[in-house]
């Protein structure tokens, strides 16, 4: 078994919303167990305020971080890279694991249909943690 931790890229179109509520349950949720990075292909100024809320309301405060660009240095030091809608813009290397989560943009939704958008999310994150670190679940 490696020491070193795994590291996690959550990538969406604007970095604001699902690919920021995936690092913040997965920091949350890992313990610090992996390393979570989030980028976005066209980030945007500030997190969705409404993602925040959301989180909020898990006891995840998320409202410091800030959308980061997408760069290659991000993918190629990450050992998964999970995409959110953004198609093709992101970079592929080989050897890297790629999933696509296709979840609704939280982008202008009120809070009642932001809320199961938050929880698929966190059950994916769990399910992913489980098999990245199976001896701790």
């Amino acid at each position: 078994m490696s020491d070193s931790k795994p590291t996690v890229l959550f990538v969406c179109i604007h970095n604001a919303g699902r690919s920021q509520m995936a690092a913040g349950y997965m920091r949350e949720l890992s313990g610090g167990r992996v390393e979570v990075l989030s980028a976005g292909s066209e980030p945007k100024d500030r997190i969705n305020p409404v993602a925040v809320q959301v989180m909020a309301e898990e006891g995840i405060d998320i409202a410091g971080e800030q959308p980061k660009i997408l760069t290659t240095d991000a993918v190629k030091e990450s050992d998964v890279v999970i995409t959110m809608g953004c198609g093709d813009t992101c970079p592929i290397f080989p050897g890297k694991r790629y999933e696509d989560w296709d979840l609704t943009d939280p982008a202008g939704r009120p809070v009642d249909e932001v809320r199961p958008i938050r929880d698929d999310i966190k059950l994916r994150v769990e399910d992913l943690l489980a098999e990245l670190l199976p001896a701790a679940a």
